[in-house]
C-alpha cells in the first residue's frame, strides 16, 4: 500500500502546473479515493488538497524568486485565475506577496515532497477482528460538531453533559446489538478530514427497536467492520488508536476504509481518566 501512495506521491508532483486527479491518483494507488483521502490525512497530518495547495505555492514560489517569468504567467501556470487571487495564497502561505518576495529576496515556507514509510514498533500488537453485519440502525441525539484531532472536543463534551439522565436510560434498554450500550457514532465527516470540518454526532445504542421521542436514526446498511480495542488515558488512548489503524494497521492488511459511520463504545474508569474501548471501523477487502 505506501509503495502505491508514494507511487501517487510522484505523480502529484508530475502534475503541479496541471489539475491534480484524486481519482486518477486513487488508480496509482491502487485503492478507493475515499480510502486514499483518508489514509493520506492519517498519515500525513493534513488533507490531500491542502498538501498539493502547498506543494504548488512552494515549487511557484523558487519561480517566483528566480525572475525569469512575469508573475501573471507563473500564477495561470499554478492554476489562479488571477494575479489577484495567487497573490492572497502566496500570501497565506509564504507571509509576503509575490512582488515583495521577487523585489527583496524574501525567505519563503516550504512544503517538502512528502514519501510514506511504515515504522514497524514491536513493543505491543494491535488487537482487532473483522466482523460481517447485517444492516442495522443507531437511535439517540444527534447534533452537528467540529473535527478535533488532539485534546479534548468541547462541543461534544457539552453536548453529552445536556443529555438527561432519563433519555440515557431509556436507551440503555433499546441496546440489543454489537456494540452494547451507549455508542458515540460519527458520521457524513468531510473527505478531507481537516481540522475543524464538521460531522454528525450521535450519543446512542445500536438498536432494532423504534427511536424515542427526541432521538434521530441513523440506518447503516449491511457490511464489513473491522474493531479494535484498546485501554488508556482519555482522550489520548483513543485519538491514538484512530492514528494508529491508519498508520499502522491499513497499510499491513488486505483491507481499506469504506464510507459509513465510525463506532466508539467507551467504558470510562470512576474517575473518568481511563477507559476500555472499541473503535468499529467500516472496511472493505482491497483489491
Amino acid at each position: 500500500m505506501l509503495e502505491r501512495l508514494n507511487q501517487a506521491m510522484e505523480d502529484i508532483e508530475g502534475r503541479l502546473d496541471q489539475q491534480v486527479d484524486v481519482t486518477e491518483l486513487a488508480r496509482v494507488a491502487a485503492t478507493s479515493e475515499y480510502h486514499l483521502r483518508r489514509m493520506f490525512s492519517a498519515l500525513a497530518g493534513m488533507p490531500l488538497s491542502e498538501y498539493v495547495r502547498r506543494r504548488r505555492l512552494t515549487v511557484a514560489g523558487a519561480e517566483v524568486l528566480a525572475g525569469r517569468e512575469s508573475l501573471l504567467d507563473i500564477a495561470v501556470r499554478y492554476g489562479y485565475g488571477s494575479g489577484e487571487a495567487f497573490a492572497r495564497a502566496f500570501r497565506a502561505m509564504h507571509g509576503v506577496g509575490p512582488g515583495e518576495a521577487r523585489r527583496t529576496g524574501a525567505a519563503l515556507v516550504s512544503q517538502p515532497r512528502l514519501s510514506f514509510r511504515l515504522t514497524v514498533e514491536g513493543s505491543s500488537s494491535m488487537r482487532y477482528r473483522v466482523v460481517d453485519r447485517p444492516d442495522f440502525t443507531v437511535v439517540g441525539p444527534r447534533t452537528r460538531v467540529p473535527l478535533v484531532h488532539l485534546g479534548p472536543n468541547r462541543a461534544i463534551i457539552d453536548f453529552v453533559r445536556g443529555i438527561g439522565p432519563r433519555m440515557l436510560e431509556q436507551l440503555e434498554k433499546l441496546s440489543d446489538q454489537e456494540p452494547r450500550g451507549i455508542v458515540a457514532v460519527c458520521d457524513d465527516l468531510d473527505p478531507s478530514r481537516a481540522e475543524g470540518t464538521e460531522l454528525d454526532y450521535y450519543q446512542g445504542v445500536i438498536t432494532s427497536a423504534a427511536a424515542p421521542e427526541g432521538a434521530a436514526t441513523l440506518a447503516v446498511p449491511a457490511g464489513s467492520w473491522a474493531v479494535f480495542t484498546t485501554s488508556g488515558p482519555v482522550p489520548q488512548a483513543l485519538q491514538e488508536l484512530w492514528r494508529d489503524v491508519f498508520t499502522q494497521w491499513f497499510p499491513s492488511n488486505p483491507y481499506r476504509s469504506r464510507p459509513g459511520p465510525e463506532i466508539l463504545r467507551t467504558q470510562l474508569s470512576p474517575d473518568r481518566t481511563q477507559a476500555d474501548a472499541e473503535l468499529w471501523l467500516p472496511v472493505e477487502r482491497a483489491g
